[in-house]
């Protein structure tokens, strides 16, 4: 579903952010990307989602280069940034059916689709409001509900947690699992260790723009924590 193949990108002359990257995520997975802050998880889930130019390697959706056919990845990919940016002038469900437009989700589905997760996650009620009155945790809501509405083959997050009150968090993290056994895939990054040990089936760490373990949930961290190992990886020299 997603391939990551040499990728590497510099900001500054000669250094690099990102370098060599090499990563598969298959239909099934939830895959957990980790790293401290400036280890470069941002700008590969940009480059992954086509907001990021890059000069070396590929990066692949469903079989098709983000970079040779950026418009095709992306009918295929939802997003959820760290800190969305919606259109606060429209309301939640203006904003709602303006995404759904765009990825062309026939009425029908909208409709069961829109209510099922504005009901899950509790914002029915504030649909007609404007998106301007909204608290950050409903606009995350309405962000997830968002990207979730044309069932995306490949969800990728930044961080998607952070606003969301427990109960929310919880829904979330069942309708990635269920979006996982329907057969699409997830690729997202977490600073809250203890739910990607629990929830990824595959975990990423990075370090200075390099992997420094990639595999199962299990291979990575063995008999330890993922807390323990990502500190004893990270903090290495």
């Amino acid at each position: 579903m997603l391939t990551i193949s040499n990728f590497s990108k510099s900001y500054q002359r000669n250094k690099k952010a990102v370098d060599c990257l090499n990563m598969e995520v298959v239909a099934g997975d939830i895959f957990g990307f980790i790293g401290h802050n400036g280890a470069g998880k941002t700008t590969t889930i940009r480059a992954i989602v086509g907001v990021l130019e890059f000069e070396e390697g590929d990066i692949f959706v469903d079989g098709i280069s983000i970079q040779k056919d950026p418009v095709a990845c992306k009918k295929r990919i939802a997003y959820i940034p760290d800190n969305p940016d919606l259109y606060e002038h429209l309301t939640g469900i203006q904003y709602l059916n303006f995404i759904s437009d765009i990825y062309e989700v026939n009425s029908g589905d909208r409709e069961t689709l829109t209510k099922e997760y504005a009901d899950a996650f509790e914002l029915t009620d504030n649909l007609g409001d404007s998106i301007a009155s909204y608290s950050h945790g409903m606009k995350q809501k309405l962000a997830i509900i968002a990207a979730l509405i044309h069932r995306p083959k490949l969800l990728v997050l930044d961080e998607p947690f952070v606003g969301l009150d427990p109960k929310a968090s919880h829904t979330l993290k069942t309708i990635m699992a269920d979006l996982c056994k329907e057969g699409s895939a997830i690729f997202f990054s977490t600073h809250v260790l203890e739910v990607a040990e629990k929830l990824c089936n595959k975990i990423a760490i990075i370090k200075n723009g390099k992997l420094v373990a990639c595999g199962t949930t299990e291979e990575v961290k063995g008999n330890y924590s993922l807390e323990d190992v990502f500190l004893e990886l990270t903090d290495k020299d």
